[in-house]
Formats: C-alpha cells, sequence, structure tokens
C-alpha cells in the first residue's frame, strides 16, 4: 500500500474542560473518497478542525504527505494542498459568486484562475448563471456549491467536506453529492464528514464511524453499510 497522503494517529482534543476526540486514529490513501459517520456531537467535525489547525490537539498526530503537520496554521495547509469545506458553508455574503471563487485562489500566483473559475462553473452551472450576485442572497443549497467551488480554487490535494448536505432540501443532496463523486473521478482525494450515513457509504470506498470522540468501526464502505450495527444506529432499522 502506498504512503498515505493523510495519517492519524491517537488524535485528542479539547474544548475547555470536555475531551471531544479520545485518540482517533484512521488514515486516508491518495486518490481515496473516505467518509468518517456518526451521530451529532460524536467528535466529527472537532476533528476536521484538528486537521486544519483551526483547533489544537492535546496528543497525537496528525500527518499530511508524510510529514506531520500538527500545530500548523490553516493558511499554511491550504498552501500544502489540504482545503477545507466547513459546516455552516462560511461564504462572503456581501461579496459575489466571482468574487467568492477568486479568494478561494488567493495564495496562488499562476495564469491558470480564469480557467479553474470555468472548471467550477462547469460543475456548478448555477454559479455561472449568477456570478455577479451577492453569495448572501443565494439559497443554502447554492452557498453550499459556492463553498466547495471556492475550495475546489486552492487547488486542494485533499478536500475535507464537513457536513455537506446539512440542511439542503433532498434534490439540492442529490446534486451535492453527485458533485462530490465527480470531484473525486477528477483526481482529488476526499475525507467527507456526514451524518447522513447511508449515502456517504454508498458514495465512499471506505468509511469510519465515530462514536463519543472514537473511532469504533473501520472498513469497506459497502461492508459497513451492510453492518447490523451500523444499519441499527445510523439507519433507524
Amino acid at each position: 500500500m502506498n504512503m498515505p497522503l493523510l495519517k492519524v494517529t491517537g488524535l485528542k482534543v479539547a474544548y475547555g474542560g470536555i475531551q471531544a476526540v479520545k485518540g482517533a486514529s484512521f488514515e486516508v490513501q491518495p486518490g481515496e473518497l473516505v467518509c468518517l459517520i456518526g451521530a451529532n456531537g460524536a467528535g466529527k467535525t472537532t476533528t476536521l478542525k484538528a486537521l486544519t489547525g483551526l483547533q489544537p490537539a492535546l496528543s497525537g498526530d496528525i500527518e499530511f504527505k508524510g510529514v506531520s503537520i500538527k500545530g500548523q496554521g490553516a493558511w499554511d495547509l491550504v498552501r500544502q494542498g489540504l482545503v477545507m469545506v466547513p459546516e455552516g458553508r462560511g461564504t462572503f455574503t456581501r461579496m459575489t459568486i466571482h468574487e467568492n471563487l477568486l479568494m478561494g485562489a488567493y495564495l496562488r500566483d499562476d495564469p491558470d484562475i480564469a480557467a479553474d473559475i470555468d472548471r467550477v462553473f462547469g460543475l456548478f452551472p448555477r454559479l455561472k448563471e449568477r456570478s455577479t450576485q451577492l453569495a448572501g442572497t443565494m439559497s443554502g443549497g447554492e452557498q453550499q456549491m459556492l463553498a466547495m467551488g471556492r475550495a475546489l480554487m486552492a487547488r486542494p490535494q485533499l478536500l475535507l467536506l464537513d457536513e455537506p448536505s446539512m440542511g439542503l432540501s433532498p434534490i439540492m443532496v442529490d446534486k451535492i453529492f453527485e458533485v462530490v463523486d465527480d470531484i473525486h473521478r477528477q483526481g482529488v482525494t476526499v475525507l467527507l464528514v456526514e451524518q447522513n450515513a447511508s449515502r456517504a457509504l454508498q458514495l465512499a470506498s471506505r468509511g469510519y464511524v465515530m462514536e463519543s470522540g472514537e473511532v469504533t468501526m473501520s472498513g469497506d464502505a459497502k461492508a459497513l453499510l451492510s453492518d447490523p450495527k451500523v444499519r441499527a444506529a445510523y439507519l433507524g432499522e
């Protein structure tokens, strides 16, 4: 097996006196689409914040491309190719769609930015139609598209997606998962954090289950999808 693109070992993270992540270990190989599923409050978002330097880790290690990145700032990690679409989207509401996409390329200085904006518009035709519209006037689903497009403008080697389907209509959920699949097929490695366990496991090649800050199960995504414990806990069966 290749060297993992991302390797997390014994990660512990706390907010104040509450330990939200209690020694989680997992990895993502180059080219994979891996999902991390679990109930609300399981520690999934906290884990992603630690991976991206937004929340300090108490202990454990995080390696990206074979090098420890623990303690590095989010801006440094974006430069290295580790990019997150946060829960809640976080678009620049008083900027236009086009300006938001340019912000995604803020650290770049190359002649291909315009071509990459066209690529994003190819994935999300609705953004192209409304490129001069202020982000804050868009629907939640449209803002999710914009947040994903903005992240792609940074040319990620590993794209972290935190609950991209949360709060969206069923039609928009279908569109978001379709685009995640397209992004992965275009060669971007993806770590998908989702409460929608069924859809995430259908899309991913491998999965990890997180409960109360610990990774309690892992394996082939289709095997997890058919596991009675997973079905009982996350699929309402």
